[in-house]
């Protein structure tokens, strides 16, 4: 097991859902809504490292707008820190600023990064997975990844091959990783699965923070060098400065174009736990509680002759009568009526609505 005084956590939580509309908001993000588990996501993606990580050795990254909401949600004594960026430039940026944080406190640190929106279940397998993650990440100069093994020949996610078998530890097994792909067809995603080689790239990893700058340094110079000046700041308001300062001009680029589809030294464990990353309305319905007519319900609901819709309601009654496979969103003064096969559409609505005057008050 690696030393737990070394081992760190960055949860990022940056996301704007907004296939969550209406629910959902630039205030009040996919991350901050209890959508299943009856906690808020960003609050189970806490506790569910418990024992992995010490508290305290926990960084929340996200928009500078959410640090406050967040810090009420997690509690004032919460020993988890939160950094807010000040704009955003998707999670290379955001692991960078993470890593000099880390620096600052621990320059043979070993973390792990996790996002704030996706739901987990055998927290036993993942929470050992992490561990032992964390432990072959402190002994070995590699970047892992964690991926997740399909169920089913989606395109929503991107892939990643996986080539030989690397190290087999307590049950758990990594690999060497062939290919980062992007999001196929479903046709090519059925084609990945029958290999048996694939796994979903679920934006999970674990390094050390040695590992971690040295690939910086061999892909991403910028970032390399703003790390080191983030990481000499005395402070934490002369960190907060030095990101105001620099994060409007970093490059806006994911941690896999950065760094992961180059590198030559990544190992991927298939995640052997559930996972979820709950993207749309429709995949939140397998969480939520279903009716006698296979209603999915979240909220104050009466249903009559109708069946299969996913129905949210907060803070009111809502009532549905004969109709199917809808997406009905009923919150404080926005309500959302949608086919289910249509959900994916909500984020080009989101849109539409931002280029009118005078609807902040619901975006």
């Amino acid at each position: 097991m690696p030393n737990y005084q070394h081992s760190y956590a960055i949860i990022m939580a940056g996301g704007k859902g907004e296939r969550f509309w209406p629910l959902s908001t630039e205030q009040r993000p996919k991350q901050l809504l209890s959508l299943a588990g009856g906690k808020p996501l960003i609050v189970q993606a806490v506790e569910r490292l418990e024992g992995v990580v010490p508290s305290d050795h926990i960084l929340i990254v996200t928009n500078a707008s959410l640090v406050a909401p967040i810090r009420e949600m997690l509690g004032a004594k919460s020993p988890v820190s939160i950094l807010g960026e000040p704009v955003g430039r998707d999670t290379a940026a955001a692991i960078a600023a993470g890593a000099a944080w880390i620096q600052q406190r621990d320059p043979q640190a070993v973390f792990c990064v996790m996002t704030a929106d996706h739901i987990i279940g055998d927290l036993p397998i993942f929470q050992q997975t992490l561990r032992q993650g964390l432990a072959l990440c402190a002994k070995n100069d590699i970047l892992m990844t964690i991926g997740i093994q399909p169920s089913e020949p989606s395109s929503a996610y991107g892939y990643i091959e996986a080539g030989e078998l690397w190290k087999q530890v307590d049950g758990i097994e990594f690999f060497h990783a062939r290919r980062f792909v992007e999001k196929p067809t479903v046709e090519v995603a059925r084609e990945y699965l029958a290999t048996g080689r694939y796994a979903w790239n679920s934006g999970m990893f674990v390094w050390s923070l040695e590992s971690l700058l040295k690939a910086f340094q061999a892909f991403q110079p910028t970032l390399a060098e703003r790390v080191g000046e983030w990481g000499r700041c005395a402070t934490d308001e002369d960190f907060q400065k030095a990101l105001e300062r620099d994060f409007p001009a970093l490059q806006k680029i994911s941690i896999d174009y950065a760094v992961m589809e180059k590198a030559d030294n990544i190992i991927v464990c298939p995640g052997a736990f559930a996972w979820d990353d709950v993207g749309s309305w429709p995949a939140l319905e397998a969480h939520l509680t279903k009716d006698e007519a296979g209603n999915a319900i979240l909220g104050d609901v009466e249903a009559l002759n109708s069946a299969g819709n996913i129905i949210v309601s907060e803070g009111r009654l809502t009532a549905l009568v004969g109709v199917e496979n809808l997406v009905v969103v009923q919150t404080d003064g926005v309500t959302l009526v949608c086919s289910k096969d249509r959900s994916q559409d909500i984020k080009q609505l989101v849109v539409q609505l931002r280029a009118q005057k005078n609807r902040e008050n619901v975006l």
